[in-house]
């Protein structure tokens, strides 16, 4: 499968930055960054929370069949522009990995496409670098995907 999610980390900084171009209007991709019944469509989790404003919080779960819960993720939303930028923290619950800290910006392409440009800094280069050693790049490409084939069904 082709990685239309592209990922760049240089060397020695603490930093990945994250690319994708969407066949959608930006204002559909960022109504699935900030509408809970998408992004639970598109992430396969559910959202316990989503405050799309300045020092709004957010956090979302993943359960296994059993009930037992797998992932828990929560941040605050710093900075909230519409159709242009979110900047918040992003920590994952019950792993080694401190927060981190995530500038996502959205990008008017044409009519029908957008850009979705994620700046991610980490804590350390090795930190950074011990996510690029997890399936990091290719579940983003996955979820990506997911993304698109759900929203395109908004257009």
């Amino acid at each position: 499968m082709e990685r239309k999610t592209k990922i760049n980390a240089e060397d020695g900084k603490q930093e990945l930055v994250i690319t994708r171009e969407f066949d959608l209007p930006l204002e559909l991709l960022f109504r699935a960054y900030i509408e809970p019944d998408i992004v639970e469509q598109w992430m396969g989790t559910k959202v316990l929370k989503l405050e799309n404003k300045k020092h709004g919080g957010w956090q979302f779960e993943t359960t296994n069949a059993q009930g037992d819960v797998v992932f828990r993720a929560n941040g605050v939303i710093h900075e909230f522009s519409p159709n242009q930028k979110i900047t918040r923290t992003f920590e994952m619950e019950n792993t080694p990995f401190p927060v981190q800290l995530e500038f996502l910006e959205f990008e008017k392409l044409s009519d029908d496409t957008s850009k979705l440009t994620i700046q991610i800094v980490y804590k350390s280069v090795a930190l950074r670098d011990q996510m690029l050693q997890l399936p990091f790049a290719q579940g983003i490409n996955m979820a990506h995907n997911q993304l698109q084939k759900v929203v395109s069904k908004l257009k």
